[in-house]
């Protein structure tokens, strides 16, 4: 697998699909997030939300795409220009996660408005708007992404399941063991750096004795659960 082209090494995204509603002066916000990885993938969100809720006013979107967030898109869907879709953006883009920075990304968020009948003004859209959003970011779970160098251990069927127990016991993250017909590898990933191999042999030399080995396997994007804060 080639290696990712982003200078970001982790950043943060959300765990799945969330929803949360909020009502304004009898208008419905309705507040909607996806993880998506790419810019079809989150047009197929808003689509998918547009159908779902055809009788809808307004079906408001944003997006921040890749480990970079290169790709940031808005659409106020029909609203005043500026008054849903850039608050929207900014909410996203400015969250704080619990990384300690504000680095959410591969996430779209998506905004049906019921009208209620009360017109909201400018600044009432922008606030209705960018705290639907913010509020749904407050209940949804979130992940870690890291760019992690992976590592193929092939090890004896009778010696594998000891050594995944101690390497995660070492810390080393375990994304799993596959079982052949004469012996059994294990899926390492590590987080990439000039450090990461050397790091493994050596560890691998002191729980197997030197005789298990560990065979570089490229580098891919690694989730992480996060928790907040309580």
């Amino acid at each position: 697998m080639p290696a990712p082209t982003s200078s970001t090494l982790e950043y943060t995204t959300v765990a799945g699909d969330h929803v949360h509603e909020l009502e304004v002066k009898r208008s419905r916000f309705i507040a909607y997030l996806f993880r998506t990885a790419d810019e079809d993938a989150a047009r197929a969100a808003v689509a998918g939300l547009r159908r779902r809720h055809h009788d809808a006013r307004h079906h408001c979107s944003a997006f921040l795409l890749g480990p970079d967030r290169a790709v940031q898109r808005s659409n106020d869907d029909g609203e005043p220009s500026g008054t849903a879709g850039v608050p929207m953006l900014e909410a996203l883009a400015q969250r704080e996660c619990p990384s300690g920075r504000a680095d959410l990304s591969d996430t779209t968020a998506v905004v049906v408005r019921y009208f209620g009948g009360i017109l909201l003004g400018a600044g009432g859209l922008v606030r209705a708007y960018s705290h639907a959003v913010s509020s749904a970011l407050d209940g949804a779970p979130l992940v870690r992404r890291r760019r992690m160098a992976l590592f193929a251990v092939e090890a004896s069927h009778a010696e594998a399941g000891r050594l995944e127990n101690d390497l995660r016991a070492a810390g080393t993250t375990v994304l799993g063991t596959d079982y052949g017909t004469r012996a059994a590898t294990l899926r390492l990933a590590l987080p990439d750096g000039p450090d990461a191999a050397s790091g493994l042999a050596a560890r691998l030399a002191t729980l197997t004795s030197g005789s298990c080995a560990a065979v570089p396997d490229g580098t891919d994007w690694v989730d992480t659960p996060v928790r907040k804060a309580p």
